[in-house]
Protein backbone atom coordinates (compact mmCIF):
# COMPACT_ATOMS: atom_id res chain seq x y z
CA UNK A 1 0.00 0.00 0.00
CA UNK A 2 1.36 3.41 -1.00
CA UNK A 3 1.39 6.37 1.36
CA UNK A 4 -0.62 9.28 -0.07
CA UNK A 5 1.50 12.38 -0.64
CA UNK A 6 4.70 10.39 -1.17
CA UNK A 7 4.45 9.74 -4.88
CA UNK A 8 7.70 9.03 -6.73
CA UNK A 9 8.93 11.04 -9.70
CA UNK A 10 8.10 8.08 -11.91
CA UNK A 11 4.47 8.07 -10.78
CA UNK A 12 4.22 11.79 -11.46
CA UNK A 13 5.77 11.62 -14.92
CA UNK A 14 9.23 12.94 -13.98
CA UNK A 15 8.65 16.44 -12.60
CA UNK A 16 12.32 17.45 -12.62
CA UNK A 17 14.67 17.08 -15.57
CA UNK A 18 18.10 18.54 -14.77
CA UNK A 19 19.38 17.60 -18.24
CA UNK A 20 17.43 20.66 -19.44
CA UNK A 21 19.50 23.05 -17.31
CA UNK A 22 21.47 25.67 -19.21
CA UNK A 23 24.43 27.54 -17.72
CA UNK A 24 23.63 31.21 -17.07
CA UNK A 25 27.26 32.10 -17.85
CA UNK A 26 28.74 32.95 -21.23
CA UNK A 27 32.31 32.20 -22.30
CA UNK A 28 33.70 35.55 -21.09
CA UNK A 29 32.20 35.05 -17.62
CA UNK A 30 33.49 31.47 -17.44
CA UNK A 31 37.02 32.61 -18.30
CA UNK A 32 36.79 35.32 -15.66
CA UNK A 33 35.70 32.71 -13.13
CA UNK A 34 38.64 30.43 -13.99
CA UNK A 35 41.07 33.34 -13.59
CA UNK A 36 39.60 34.15 -10.17
CA UNK A 37 39.65 30.51 -9.01
CA UNK A 38 43.33 30.33 -9.95
CA UNK A 39 44.24 33.59 -8.19
CA UNK A 40 42.15 32.58 -5.19
CA UNK A 41 43.89 29.19 -4.85
CA UNK A 42 47.43 30.46 -5.45
CA UNK A 43 47.41 33.92 -3.89
CA UNK A 44 44.37 34.77 -1.77
CA UNK A 45 44.08 31.60 0.33
CA UNK A 46 47.84 31.24 0.71
CA UNK A 47 48.39 34.76 2.00
CA UNK A 48 49.42 35.52 5.59
CA UNK A 49 46.53 36.12 7.95
CA UNK A 50 47.64 39.73 8.51
CA UNK A 51 47.89 40.51 4.76
CA UNK A 52 44.51 42.26 4.60
CA UNK A 53 45.79 44.99 2.27
CA UNK A 54 47.10 42.40 -0.18
CA UNK A 55 43.79 40.52 -0.25
CA UNK A 56 41.86 43.78 -0.70
CA UNK A 57 44.10 44.74 -3.62
CA UNK A 58 43.65 41.32 -5.21
CA UNK A 59 39.88 41.54 -4.88
CA UNK A 60 39.89 45.03 -6.43
CA UNK A 61 41.88 43.62 -9.38
CA UNK A 62 38.94 41.26 -9.96
CA UNK A 63 36.34 44.03 -9.82
CA UNK A 64 35.35 44.09 -6.14
CA UNK A 65 34.76 47.46 -4.51
CA UNK A 66 36.73 47.32 -1.27
CA UNK A 67 37.00 50.30 1.07
CA UNK A 68 39.85 51.46 3.30
CA UNK A 69 40.94 49.42 6.30
CA UNK A 70 38.93 46.32 5.41
CA UNK A 71 39.85 43.14 7.31
CA UNK A 72 39.09 39.98 5.37
CA UNK A 73 40.39 36.55 6.34
CA UNK A 74 42.35 34.33 3.93
CA UNK A 75 39.81 31.53 4.36
CA UNK A 76 36.89 33.69 3.20
CA UNK A 77 35.26 32.12 0.16
CA UNK A 78 34.05 34.52 -2.54
CA UNK A 79 32.28 33.16 -5.61
CA UNK A 80 32.37 36.25 -7.88
CA UNK A 81 34.40 39.18 -6.45
CA UNK A 82 33.11 41.54 -9.16
CA UNK A 83 29.70 41.38 -7.43
CA UNK A 84 31.01 42.26 -3.95
CA UNK A 85 31.20 45.68 -2.30
CA UNK A 86 32.64 46.16 1.21
CA UNK A 87 32.74 49.57 2.91
CA UNK A 88 35.51 51.20 4.93
CA UNK A 89 36.73 49.48 8.12
CA UNK A 90 34.46 46.47 7.80
CA UNK A 91 35.47 42.94 8.75
CA UNK A 92 34.73 39.56 7.20
CA UNK A 93 35.78 36.66 9.44
CA UNK A 94 37.40 33.34 8.63
CA UNK A 95 35.42 30.71 6.75
CA UNK A 96 32.68 33.16 5.72
CA UNK A 97 31.21 32.30 2.32
CA UNK A 98 30.10 35.22 0.15
CA UNK A 99 28.11 33.24 -2.43
CA UNK A 100 27.91 36.20 -4.77
CA UNK A 101 25.86 34.97 -7.71
CA UNK A 102 24.16 38.35 -7.29
CA UNK A 103 25.40 41.52 -5.61
CA UNK A 104 26.52 41.49 -1.97
CA UNK A 105 26.97 44.88 -0.30
CA UNK A 106 28.51 45.15 3.17
CA UNK A 107 28.44 48.70 4.49
CA UNK A 108 30.97 50.66 6.53
CA UNK A 109 32.05 49.53 10.02
CA UNK A 110 30.08 46.31 9.60
CA UNK A 111 31.07 42.80 10.66
CA UNK A 112 30.30 39.36 9.23
CA UNK A 113 31.62 36.78 11.67
CA UNK A 114 33.17 33.35 11.19
CA UNK A 115 31.40 30.63 9.21
CA UNK A 116 28.47 32.78 8.12
CA UNK A 117 26.99 32.06 4.68
CA UNK A 118 25.60 34.94 2.59
CA UNK A 119 23.70 33.14 -0.18
CA UNK A 120 22.41 35.16 -3.14
CA UNK A 121 21.29 32.20 -5.26
CA UNK A 122 18.84 29.35 -5.35
CA UNK A 123 16.74 27.42 -7.82
CA UNK A 124 13.16 27.77 -9.03
CA UNK A 125 11.70 24.48 -7.83
CA UNK A 126 8.48 25.14 -9.80
CA UNK A 127 10.33 24.64 -13.10
CA UNK A 128 11.38 21.31 -14.54
CA UNK A 129 14.88 22.67 -15.24
CA UNK A 130 15.31 24.11 -11.70
CA UNK A 131 16.49 27.41 -13.25
CA UNK A 132 18.91 29.52 -11.20
CA UNK A 133 17.31 32.49 -9.44
CA UNK A 134 19.27 35.17 -7.60
CA UNK A 135 18.74 38.21 -5.41
CA UNK A 136 21.11 40.71 -3.77
CA UNK A 137 22.05 40.92 -0.08
CA UNK A 138 22.70 44.21 1.71
CA UNK A 139 24.33 44.40 5.15
CA UNK A 140 24.06 48.05 6.13
CA UNK A 141 26.59 50.21 7.98
CA UNK A 142 27.48 49.22 11.55
CA UNK A 143 25.54 45.94 11.41
CA UNK A 144 26.95 42.71 12.82
CA UNK A 145 26.10 39.29 11.44
CA UNK A 146 27.35 36.98 14.20
CA UNK A 147 28.99 33.57 13.79
CA UNK A 148 27.51 30.79 11.66
CA UNK A 149 24.51 32.71 10.31
CA UNK A 150 22.68 32.07 7.05
CA UNK A 151 21.48 35.11 5.10
CA UNK A 152 19.32 34.38 2.07
CA UNK A 153 18.71 36.15 -1.24
CA UNK A 154 16.89 39.49 -1.36
CA UNK A 155 17.62 40.24 2.31
CA UNK A 156 18.60 43.62 3.75
CA UNK A 157 19.99 43.89 7.29
CA UNK A 158 19.25 47.34 8.69
CA UNK A 159 21.85 49.80 9.89
CA UNK A 160 23.34 48.92 13.27
CA UNK A 161 21.41 45.66 13.59
CA UNK A 162 22.91 42.60 15.29
CA UNK A 163 21.95 39.17 13.94
CA UNK A 164 22.57 36.61 16.68
CA UNK A 165 24.79 33.57 16.19
CA UNK A 166 23.39 30.71 14.12
CA UNK A 167 20.36 32.67 12.99
CA UNK A 168 18.78 32.06 9.58
CA UNK A 169 17.66 35.28 7.89
CA UNK A 170 15.04 34.95 5.14
CA UNK A 171 13.50 38.44 5.28
CA UNK A 172 14.62 42.02 5.89
CA UNK A 173 15.65 43.01 9.42
CA UNK A 174 14.97 46.55 10.73
CA UNK A 175 17.67 48.97 11.83
CA UNK A 176 19.15 49.11 15.35
CA UNK A 177 17.66 45.84 16.56
CA UNK A 178 19.01 42.60 18.00
CA UNK A 179 17.53 39.83 15.86
CA UNK A 180 17.77 36.09 16.53
CA UNK A 181 16.41 32.69 15.56
CA UNK A 182 15.50 30.51 12.63
CA UNK A 183 13.68 32.14 11.04
CA UNK A 184 15.33 35.28 12.38
CA UNK A 185 13.06 37.82 14.07
CA UNK A 186 13.66 41.14 15.88
CA UNK A 187 14.06 40.58 19.64
CA UNK A 188 14.91 43.95 21.19
CA UNK A 189 16.46 47.32 20.36
CA UNK A 190 20.24 47.56 20.17
CA UNK A 191 21.38 50.10 22.75
CA UNK A 192 24.87 51.61 22.35
CA UNK A 193 26.54 52.82 25.54
CA UNK A 194 29.12 55.58 25.43
CA UNK A 195 32.57 54.69 26.72
CA UNK A 196 33.10 55.59 30.40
Amino acid sequence: MKNPGFETQESLGGMVDLSKRVSPYGLKEKLRMVAWWTANALLFRGSFHTANGFRSTLLRAFGAKIGRGVVIGPTVRITHPWRVEIGDHSQVGDHVWLYSLDKIVIGKNAMVSQKSFLCTGGHDYTRRDMRLVTGPIVINDEAWVCADCFVGPKVTIGRGTVVGARSSVFSDMPSMMVCVGSPCKPLKPRVIHDEA
